[in-house]
């Protein structure tokens, strides 16, 4: 089980917390790592997947916050929710304390039933929850500088740069990531894909040497 207190024994998988800013590239970086064998547990696939059309959280999120986010489809209205959370503390953390729990009950499932060569839990929160920090045996940052992230989520969304800085502004800072990082890739605006790949190979090839030497 994924302890609160401690780090991997050495009978425990070998376990990875993968982070970044929005728009530093964790996904594409999580897919190179599941093509290398390691198993990916996407904390923001979970979350989708509780909020989507019929999903677990959607009647608990109407019953706490109303129709007004919840979309006519039946799944989380994202940008209602973002707008309340961003104008209202207590809103954020009545979210975050519905969600989280059932995040966390996925995820341990999630970790338990895996196979591969090693767990990558991808969690943009990373850094913010301060949960992380004990469960896994590395932390890996993907990091950009902030001019990179918000031309690659307003390409990618249609979002304002206003209000893609609202969203790096509630999320740890580029400096408070790379200080608590044991592993950084680099995936800046002269980065390509082959680069990020090469990046992603190399560092898994250092994760299997400490596994190998940790056993």
């Amino acid at each position: 089980m994924l302890s609160e207190t401690s780090s991997a024994s050495s009978h425990e998988p070998w376990r990875v917390g993968l982070t970044g800013g929005i728009g530093s590239g964790k996904s594409q970086v999580a897919d190179f790592l599941a093509e290398l064998g390691a198993a990916i547990i996407d904390t923001d696939a979970i979350a989708h997947s509780l909020t989507q059309a019929g999903g677990p959280a959607i009647n608990a999120l109407r019953a706490q916050f109303g129709d007004h986010v919840i979309t006519k489809e039946g799944a989380l209205d994202r940008a209602a929710m973002r707008e309340l959370v961003f104008a209202d503390d207590d809103a954020r953390r009545r979210l975050e304390g519905l969600l989280h729990p059932m995040i966390a009950t996925e995820v341990q499932r999630a970790a338990e039933r895996s196979t591969g060569l090693y767990q990558v839990f991808v969690v943009p929160l990373l850094v913010e929850s301060g949960r992380w920090h004990n469960r896994v045996d590395r932390i890996c940052v993907v990091d950009c500088d902030e001019a990179t992230q918000i031309e690659r989520v307003g390409k990618r969304s249609g979002l304002t740069p206003e209000a893609i800085r609202r969203i790096m502004a509630a999320q740890a800072s580029r400096e408070q990531r790379l200080a608590v990082a044991h592993d950084v890739i680099i995936n800046d605006a002269n980065t390509t894909l082959e680069d990020l790949r090469q990046r992603v190979h190399q560092v898994h090839e250092q994760w299997l040497l400490q596994m190998r030497q940790r056993n």
